[in-house]
């Protein structure tokens, strides 16, 4: 995809294991381990900006919504993690930003609840007219989540 930044689903170690962080580095290559393991741990809710190594983004957030040995995630984390994504992003001024439903893989957060809490709080970030973001994607795994964000996007038309 041709963004700016992508949005990992981390945990707060930033070691990139399975889903999408596991994706991230099979794909990016072992650089963006090397800058996680320089910068972690970092607490539940926050976000941290690597380079995107050998990804066509530019950049990769790194959004930690759960610990890596602990409580999965929980709506307050994933709120703060995706408002924290979105302040990263603007403090590179970047234009575009292509998220996961966070915390719905490893962790089971629901989709409906992700999907309602992120779109909203994508919504708050974006209407303050202090951002640089001119898009952001959702990026999905599945026909069901790709439809319950659908249904969400809807009601905010």
């Amino acid at each position: 995809m041709d963004v700016d930044a992508i949005v990992n689903a981390a945990n707060n170690d930033l070691i990139l294991g399975g889903g999408v962080a596991g994706a991230i580095r099979r794909k990016g290559g072992p650089s963006i381990q090397e800058e996680c393991n320089k910068i972690g741990p970092i607490p539940i809710g926050e976000a941290v900006i690597t380079s995107g190594g050998n990804l066509k983004a530019r950049y990769v957030i790194h959004a930690a919504s759960m610990a890596l040995r602990g409580p999965l995630t929980t709506s307050e984390a994933l709120v703060e993690s995706t408002r924290n994504s979105l302040l990263r992003a603007d403090e590179k001024k970047l234009k575009t930003i292509a998220f996961p439903a966070i915390g719905t893989g490893v962790a089971g957060f629901p989709v409906g609840k992700c999907a309602e809490l992120m779109i909203a709080t994508v919504l708050k970030h974006l209407k303050s007219g202090k951002s640089s973001l001119e898009k952001v994607y959702f990026v999905l795994f599945d026909k069901a989540a790709c439809d319950t964000f659908k249904q969400y996007l809807a009601g905010v038309r």
